[in-house]
């Protein structure tokens, strides 16, 4: 009676080791975005300090990049968000799939609407990023005075 639990449990390792290393990329992107995300926390804070003593034209551009800040942090923070989301689903995938094989359950819609919610999660995540991407450039475009483009002629 053991042999046939012990290849079972070996077959349901197999079947899960695709979501798990799904699991390692996903982590790989939280790692991305945290470090973004901490990277934006210091430019605001580095703004804040500037702010106060800051006039005319430099104070504007100081807020108009701290509004760009606040709202790159709300979108990586939603970003975040559902790439741990999707981290949670494919962590429900496999003890999902262990526990099927465990209790001989036939729940593989279960498992697949976790895993299909699991990548809509990521995808949703993952353009999250791409908008945050997108802003990040516009406050890291040369303003066109300091370009001083009248001077090649």
């Amino acid at each position: 009676m053991q042999a046939p639990m012990i290849s079972t449990v070996a077959a349901t390792i197999q079947i899960s080791i695709a979501p798990v290393f799904l699991l390692a990329g996903i982590a790989g992107i939280l790692n991305v975005l945290v470090g973004r995300m901490a990277r934006v926390v210091d430019r605001a804070r580095k703004l804040e300090q500037l702010h106060p003593v800051s006039t005319g034209a430099e104070h504007e551009r100081q807020v108009w990049e701290l509004r760009l800040i606040d709202r790159r942090l709300s979108i990586i923070n939603t970003s975040i968000w559902l790439c741990v989301a999707s981290a949670i689903a494919i962590c429900l995938v496999v003890a999902l799939l262990f526990g099927a094989e465990i209790v001989h359950l036939d729940i593989g819609i279960v498992v697949a609407a976790a895993f299909i919610a699991s990548m809509l999660l990521l995808t949703s995540g993952l353009v999250a990023f791409l908008f945050e991407v997108r802003l990040s450039v516009q406050a890291v475009h040369v303003r066109e005075e300091l370009l001083e483009r009248d001077r090649l002629s």
